[in-house]
């Protein structure tokens, strides 16, 4: 009878110690993502370009994104890495009219932003 006890209590440790392993790889995942984000904004009064059109100069240099979406008055252009978007951001300013404004976003999506809020002095708890 004590060592079914014993068993069960290391079954259970066990099971504990790889459960809290693996929500701690999860968790050192979701940080790890490094999106980033160009931002198209026009200058004065000219038009927003169509997605269509950065998506032809993007693919015609081997340059892969996420998404494109029209943001109020800017255009969002998504990638998965921040060398993507550098590369992009020269290919961009290099193909399209200088009536446009292109820079990196600051990223509001992020799943570690929670964490520059604690980081930030001006808050402070107490």
């Amino acid at each position: 009878m004590v060592p079914n006890r014993i068993l069960l209590r290391r079954f259970t440790l066990s099971l504990g110690m790889v459960l809290m392993l693996c929500i701690l790889l999860w968790l050192w995942a979701a940080l790890q993502r490094e999106e980033s984000t160009l931002a198209i904004r026009p200058i004065n009064q000219a038009s927003m370009p169509d997605g269509f059109s950065i998506s032809h100069h993007l693919d015609a240099n081997g340059i892969r994104f996420k998404s494109i979406t029209p943001k109020d008055d800017a255009l969002l252009i998504t990638f998965e890495s921040s060398e993507q978007s550098a590369a992009a951001k020269r290919v961009l300013d290099n193909s399209l009219p200088h009536v446009y404004v292109i820079a990196l976003q600051d990223e509001d999506n992020n799943p570690a932003s929670w964490l520059s809020l604690l980081r930030d002095t001006s808050h402070r708890f107490g």
